[in-house]
């Protein structure tokens, strides 16, 4: 995902830019804040940010995890793989007005009994998948990988298309467990049994 090119530093989101005269929000608001305008828009502590839409690249790393992952998720009866316009809601778990896009989600099959269909999903996802921009930093993804983290996710995963490497994050980590090349496979470990996938068909061509 890419954010725009004019983003100062924000403490609280510093992945994305706060939407200029955009005042505190609560989930409600941010659910009814028009979009269509070619961002994607987050809620970060009641405080409202945007990304520019997905470029080919990152679209591409997102569908090369997406499309294996769901038919996985799906043939195992696992739970749910969610899209990059599917917001979850982290008021449950300590993060309130905080609602956050994963470019790709997934959540155990126990969970879809908490979900309705014209809200949020209430808890983070037990996976999160980002796949980093060019312009945005460690820092930056760092930042947002502990977020999910906080709010309950078991696994995330940072993909870094230009560096050909995926940061693993897990539970209560403070940095990522490992860094992945494209020799390494990806690996669902506990939270997605069984799956795998090399690394290398995540990234573009060297």
């Amino acid at each position: 995902m890419n954010i725009t090119s004019t983003r100062p530093p924000v403490a609280v989101a510093p992945w994305a830019e706060v939407v200029p005269g955009a005042g505190p929000m609560t989930m409600a608001d941010y659910l009814a804040y028009p979009d269509g305008d070619g961002y994607r828009y987050e809620l970060v502590d009641g405080v409202l940010v945007r990304m520019a839409g997905t470029r080919p690249e990152a679209g591409d790393v997102t569908r090369a995890l997406l499309f294996p992952l769901a038919a996985y998720v799906q043939a195992h009866g696992l739970g749910v793989v969610t899209l990059p316009d599917e917001v979850y809601d982290f008021e449950r778990t300590g993060q309130p007005n905080t609602g956050l896009l994963p470019d790709v989600g997934f959540y155990y099959a126990s969970r879809m009994s908490q979900v309705t269909p014209h809200e949020p999903r209430p808890f983070a996802p037990d996976l999160a998948a980002e796949v980093a921009g060019g312009s945005q930093r460690q820092a930056d993804m760092d930042a947002k990988a502990r977020r999910y983290l906080r709010g309950g996710a078991t696994l995330v995963w940072v993909v870094w298309p230009a560096r050909r490497q995926v940061d693993v994050w897990r539970r209560d980590d403070r940095a990522p467990v490992v860094t992945l090349d494209d020799r390494d496979h990806l690996d669902g470990l506990d939270v997605v049994p069984g799956f795998t996938l090399p690394v290398a068909l995540l990234l573009p061509s060297p």
